[in-house]
């Protein structure tokens, strides 16, 4: 129950916001989109974490058909919760009526809340990084990197040339 109070009032702030933007179009599906890219980045962070920590074979982007099953979960839990019967009107009439001071912990709360949950994406692809060159694997395996080192090479060396021909010193021999 605690949760789902959290969630809601998460959806009032996001509708809030939305609302007094310039746009009034549509506050409550901007809202709704804003929740659904917050709940997909957790999970993303969740299978980031499960590769790292308990299976690094595993293929954390899935398929085409899990990641419709999972976009289409989110989005079916966030009409249920919020649109179903124009819920969310009942849900910003309850929150309008919180008193101000209320209203400024809740605000700092879902802040905090938002943070946190774009600071652990950021964190997790940071440890997938990590786990990545420790295992030499994607961009760090070997055969990538001495391509990359061959290709460097070649380039200052066409660079080198380059400018013995503009200073002329490629005639001196």
């Amino acid at each position: 129950m605690l949760i789902k109070k959290a969630y809601q009032y998460l959806f009032y702030k996001f509708y809030k916001m939305s609302d007094a933007a310039p746009s009034k179009w549509w506050s409550e599906g901007k809202a709704s989109m804003a929740i659904g890219v917050l709940e997909i980045w957790t999970i993303i962070s969740i299978l980031i974490y499960y590769k790292i920590l308990i299976d690094p074979s595993s293929n954390i982007m899935g398929t085409i058909i899990v990641w419709f099953v999972i976009i289409t979960g989110v989005t079916i839990t966030d009409y249920f919760i919020f649109h179903y019967k124009n819920k969310w009107k009942s849900i910003i009439s309850e929150f309008d009526q919180l008193s101000k001071r209320k209203n400024i912990i809740g605000s700092w709360v879902v802040f905090g809340i938002v943070l946190l949950i774009i600071g652990n994406f950021i964190f997790s692809f940071y440890c997938l990084d990590r786990q990545a060159r420790k295992d030499q694997v994607g961009p760090y395996a070997p055969e990538v990197v001495a391509k990359e080192r061959r290709e460097d090479s070649l380039q200052k060396a066409y660079q080198i040339e380059n400018l013995k021909k503009i200073y002329g010193e490629d005639n001196k021999k």
